[in-house]
């Protein structure tokens, strides 16, 4: 699973992850996600993340960050 693209999703991951019934009404599809998916995203690291990402800007960041993880193939 991808890591968090903006500081809201993942401190609302932490939520998720540690004091689900805190949670708000229209976020609590977040339940439904495993633990294992809800923790790699409350872990991702704050620093260099926006506060928050538009939905349209939200998929590309996601996929930059996976490429710099991920060794290039030769």
């Amino acid at each position: 699973m991808p890591p968090a693209v903006s500081k809201s999703q993942r401190k609302a991951m932490a939520i998720a992850e540690h004091h689900p019934e805190e949670l708000y009404p229209e976020n609590k599809g977040l339940l439904k996600m495993s633990k294992k998916q809800m923790h790699d995203f409350a872990s991702t690291k704050e620093k260099g993340l926006p506060e928050k990402v538009k939905p349209k800007k939200a998929k590309k960041a996601q996929k930059k960050r996976i490429q710099k993880k991920t060794p290039k193939k030769k």
